[in-house]
């Protein structure tokens, strides 16, 4: 009898410490040294709203009640982007990513600097004299900003999500390969946001941790972007394209959806659905749309 009661202690001894040995070592790490524990406990929500600014990009991303944002859309999307962040209650962001100085991407910019603010703005090491990027620079100055300079390797926190910043370029020759692209890790779910990064880049950060749940695939679905190796390797189960309806230069083409169909991912685009919802908790994904007044087209 004493030897089942001794038994029974040691049971219960070694059950706490599996469970306190559980909740301090049991997050696991991807090969950045990220930590990608499973928060789906901590009743926690990530939401990333792919925003319909037409022909453009827009991505909005909320943890904790604190905001995020790659890319402002158009000129003509920045007074709608406005009113719709005023409508949610938004009033300030953590980051402002913008990807790289094309209007399509940081059109609105400038609106959302003067109306929101700001804690810290990235944007690559690349200069242009075009109205859009001047306006950019304005409201930066307006608002005693700074921009910080991306860096391939810079990692920030959003709640808890995990930011990470896999490239960013500085040829002049072409803006799209200045794109800064980042990886979102949130428990066992992720996000790669790729701006318009052609195949070039694609090769160049082939090697690199880019597998990702849920891929914004690269400059609108263009012919010049995804890869079969470079699809293959991020292995997404979801694949956004942030495209305008009817856009002049066919985008997506149709060699790029083929690609996507092929692998058996899930597309989900802007021109069809509006803007595109997902929700993680951690663990999966729920998807939604909504058709949102912020295409100023």
């Amino acid at each position: 009898m004493k030897k089942k009661k001794n038994n029974n202690i040691i049971a219960i001894i070694t059950v706490l410490a599996l469970f306190f040995y559980g909740l301090y070592y049991g997050g696991t790490q991807d090969s950045y040294g990220l930590d990608t524990n499973n928060i789906s406990n901590t009743g926690g929500e990530l939401k990333v709203t792919f925003v319909d600014v037409g022909q453009a990009d827009c991505i909005l991303i909320q943890e904790e009640n604190k905001n995020m944002l790659i890319d402002a859309g158009n000129n003509e999307d920045g007074n709608k982007l406005v009113k719709y962040f005023n409508s949610l209650n938004i009033h300030d962001f953590e980051y402002i990513v913008g990807t790289h100085p094309h209007e399509d991407h940081i059109g609105g910019l400038d609106d959302i600097i003067n109306n929101f603010d700001i804690k810290m703005l990235y944007m690559p090491d690349i200069i242009t004299t075009t109205k859009t990027f001047e306006d950019v620079i304005d409201a930066v100055d307006k608002k005693n900003l700074s921009i910080t300079i991306s860096k391939i390797g810079d990692t920030f926190k959003l709640g808890n999500a995990t930011i990470k910043i896999i490239y960013t370029g500085t040829d002049a020759t072409d803006l799209n390969n200045t794109s800064i692209v980042l990886k979102l890790i949130y428990g066992n779910t992720s996000f790669l946001f790729t701006g318009d990064a052609t195949s070039k880049v694609e090769e160049q950060i082939l090697n690199s941790n880019v597998e990702a749940t849920v891929l914004k695939v690269g400059h609108h679905g263009s012919k010049y972007s995804s890869t079969n190796d470079f699809l293959k390797k991020v292995n997404p189960k979801y694949a956004v394209i942030s495209v305008g309806n009817g856009n002049s230069y066919g985008h997506p083409a149709d060699t790029t959806i083929n690609k996507l169909n092929q692998l058996g991912i899930n597309i989900y685009r802007t021109d069809e659905l509006g803007s595109i919802i997902m929700i993680s908790d951690g663990n999966n994904i729920e998807i939604s749309n909504n058709k949102t007044d912020t295409n100023g087209d």
